[in-house]
């Protein structure tokens, strides 16, 4: 089983603002940057609860036809959802253990807190990190506190026209 990670930030690291608004962003997310050649890799997606009414919210259903998951102990209305998308609830090891038993080869992991959780349970292989040029000064943070390094591989970093600025790490360790 892959678990990966494919986010942007402002470059002081934040994917949202406090309010969760993700106005700084390129809109359509930019110019090409490998999301759609890194989606198709992917079977199942799994975000949070926050992270799913965020993108309800969204003109276009970023996640195309791909089953995703919101993780959420309190139950959600699914009937706005543009896409496959069913909820599950339980401990990050518990969800990619019962996803692995369904065939799901390659999770890609999105939202604040769903990434945090996955990462303190070790269980991300690979997180691309695409850097937006602007400072927001305040906001969600990519990574929260942690109670071990993590140790990262630097794998490659490309930069674009529009100033964005692409990392890609495996987990070390």
């Amino acid at each position: 089983m892959k678990v990966s990670v494919f986010v942007g930030t402002s470059v002081d690291g934040f994917i949202a603002r406090p309010n969760g608004a993700l106005d700084f962003l390129p809109p359509g997310g930019g110019e090409p940057h490998g999301y759609n050649e890194f989606i198709a890799t992917v079977d199942a997606i799994l975000i949070g609860r926050k992270t799913f009414e965020t993108v309800l919210a969204m003109n276009e259903w970023p996640y195309g036809d791909k089953r995703v998951i919101v993780l959420s102990t309190r139950p959600i209305d699914l009937s706005a959802a543009k896409g496959a998308v069913e909820q599950m609830a339980g401990f990050p090891a518990d969800v990619v253990s019962q996803l692995a038993a369904c065939g799901v080869q390659h999770i890609y992991v999105d939202g604040g807190i769903t990434i945090q959780g996955f990462l303190r349970a070790g269980l991300v292989q690979r997180l691309v990190i695409t850097r937006v040029p602007v400072l927001i000064g305040d906001g969600i943070p990519l990574f929260g506190s942690l109670s071990r390094d993590i140790p990262l591989r630097h794998v490659a970093t490309r930069g674009y026209p529009s100033g964005l600025v692409q990392s890609e790490y495996e987990v070390a360790a």
